[in-house]
Formats: C-alpha cells, sequence, structure tokens
C-alpha cells in the first residue's frame, strides 16, 4: 500500500458513496490514514469529482497541509480529533444518508435489529446537534469515536470509522439501511429487536469473524 493507492481507494469509495445517495451536491467529507498522514477530501469539491490527487494531505500529529493548495475539507478538525484520539482508526466516511438523518429527528438510540448490523456495525451512538465545521463538533465526536464505529450526528448525518476504508464505508451502507428499517417497521408498531442475548450470539459466530476478518484486508 502506497500514498498513490490510498488516493485511489478514496475516489473509489467517494464514487460509491455519491452514486449510492449517502450524500448529494459538494456534501460529506472522507479521508483515509497512511504514515502519519491523512488524505481529505478538500473543500466545494462534489465527492465524486475528485481526482487522486486532488486528496488534501494533512499531517495528523501538526494538521499541518503538506502537499497541494487545496483547502481541506470543512471538517477537517473532526478527522484530525479522531485520528489521534483512536490509533486503530485507518479511515473515516462521513456523510448525509437521508435516513438517518430522518432517524435523528424524531429519535436518538438505533437499536440492534438484525444480523449484518450485529456483526458489521454493532452499537451506534448519538451526538445531539452542533454546529457543523466547528471545533464544537469535532470535539462532541471524538468524545464517541472510543465508544462505536458509527456515530449518528443529530440533524446533521453520520460518521463512521474503520480499520480501512471498504469497512468505514460498508459500515455507513448498514447503519442507514438499519435505519430504514427502523423507520418503515415503527410506521406500523414498535418493532422487535435482538436482545443483548442474540447479539452476542451473532458476534460470537466463527463465519462472522471471518467475514469481518476478510472485510479488514480486502479493498
Amino acid at each position: 500500500m502506497s500514498s498513490t493507492d490510498i488516493r485511489n481507494e478514496l475516489c473509489k469509495y467517494a464514487r460509491k458513496t455519491v452514486a449510492n445517495k449517502l450524500v448529494v451536491g459538494p456534501g460529506g467529507n472522507i479521508s483515509a490514514k497512511y504514515e502519519g498522514k491523512m488524505y481529505l477530501s478538500p473543500s466545494g469539491f462534489a465527492l465524486d469529482e475528485i481526482e487522486p490527487h486532488q486528496w488534501v494531505e494533512v499531517d495528523i500529529e501538526t494538521g499541518d497541509i503538506t502537499d497541494i493548495a487545496l483547502r481541506p475539507s470543512s471538517e477537517v478538525l473532526m478527522h484530525l480529533y479522531a485520528y489521534r484520539a483512536n490509533p486503530d482508526i485507518g479511515a473515516i466516511v462521513h456523510t448525509h444518508p437521508p435516513y438517518c438523518i430522518a432517524f435523528t429527528l424524531v429519535e436518538q438510540e438505533l437499536p440492534i435489529m438484525f444480523p449484518d448490523q450485529a456483526a458489521l456495525v454493532g452499537k451506534t451512538v448519538y451526538v445531539p446537534y452542533v454546529l457543523p465545521t466547528t471545533d464544537r463538533l469535532a470535539d462532541a465526536y471524538v468524545e464517541k469515536v472510543n465508544e462505536a464505529s458509527s456515530v449518528l450526528l443529530g440533524n446533521h448525518g453520520l460518521v463512521t470509522s474503520g480499520r480501512n476504508l471498504r469497512e468505514a464505508y460498508y459500515r455507513t451502507e448498514v447503519v442507514e439501511e438499519s435505519a430504514k428499517i427502523y423507520l418503515i417497521a415503527t410506521a406500523i408498531r414498535e418493532p422487535k429487536v435482538l436482545t443483548k442475548e442474540e447479539f452476542e450470539e451473532i458476534a460470537s459466530l466463527e463465519s462472522e469473524a471471518y467475514r469481518i476478518e476478510l472485510l479488514q484486508k480486502m479493498k
């Protein structure tokens, strides 16, 4: 893996993010870490318009932009603080998925309802609305970053993290599907959610452990 590979991989998942309508227009931002640097989407760009050389390289320790003159995403602090707080994080995906945003307008705690959610995501936590692009939002997110890999931002969107981009991205898809299922089910009646014992039983399956290991290794 090289910085060139990271840039190409970022383009791949940026395009998937737009194609699957997890962001619209120039919304959202994603990053990946490599050798003390993070590569972050530039400000003002739609994610699917970014070329490999346009991902902004930022030194994680100092916060200095170390390559091109493009301005990094306005959520740069949220990414920086998370990488500093949890060295296991290799990638961060911040999106504005419609079902996730709708969920935060009416609820806070997203229950675990089905096996993929239990195995690939687990617990999802919630942060009440904070003004975007500020250090206040970065501080609020980083308080939760070691508690769960997926964080719902009230009236705003979703942030997922993973050991690589593939893991972080697919967590985004699963949380959005979870919010969609929850909202559909509650329109009919109170949904049946997995018990703590059922969740732990799924997490202990060898087949799920293998799938997660594969997810972390593959691009």
